[in-house]
């Protein structure tokens, strides 16, 4: 059976956002309309589609296209790619249930947001092909968490250093 966020939680994840965005616009030294050019999205497992759902993870990007009117494009059409951030809020749950309470919910939500918004950015910079073989994605994994640790480093909160540590591949959480 799933476990949603409930109504304290889905501010707490737009907040998270909203500070990532901020955190990796000081790491990549961007201004905010060079991440409004990064078209992503963010939805909870309630507003899920059935295949953006992933058991294992505590977010899935999804990758869609569609066309718009264009006078650029040869046909009249222009293919605009987004990404959709889907949150499996039953696996950031248990996560926080299972770390008896050394894990929050804000630093893990925090960590999570970051770590997804490098790489909507890497996918779009062109710098990783999103459809790419899985030991190139193992490769990629590596990478956005150490861009993902660079970029929380100004963060002084408490509990991130745990939720780091957490992601270091000496410990995992929960198991």
């Amino acid at each position: 059976m799933f476990r949603y966020f409930n109504s304290a939680q889905i501010p707490a994840a737009a907040k998270a956002f909203n500070d990532a965005e901020k955190l990796v616009l000081r790491q990549f030294r961007m201004g905010q309309d060079d991440l409004r050019k990064s078209r992503y999205d963010v939805k909870t497992l309630a507003f899920l589609e059935e295949h953006e759902v992933k058991d294992g993870a505590f977010a899935h990007l999804c990758k869609y296209a569609y066309e718009t009117p264009s006078a650029q494009g040869q046909d009249g059409k222009e293919e605009i790619e987004f990404y959709r951030v889907c949150l499996q809020d039953n696996i950031i749950l248990d996560a926080v249930d299972r770390a008896n309470s050394f894990i929050k919910l804000s630093p893990l939500l925090l960590y999570i947001a970051v770590h997804e918004l490098i790489h909507v950015l890497r996918f779009q910079n062109g710098d990783m092909d999103f459809h790419a073989p899985a030991d190139k994605k193992a490769q990629e994994e590596v990478i956005v968490h150490n861009l993902t640790r660079q970029a929380l480093q100004p963060v002084n909160h408490e509990h991130m250093d745990i939720v780091l540590d957490c992601f270091s591949g000496q410990f995992t959480i929960g198991d």
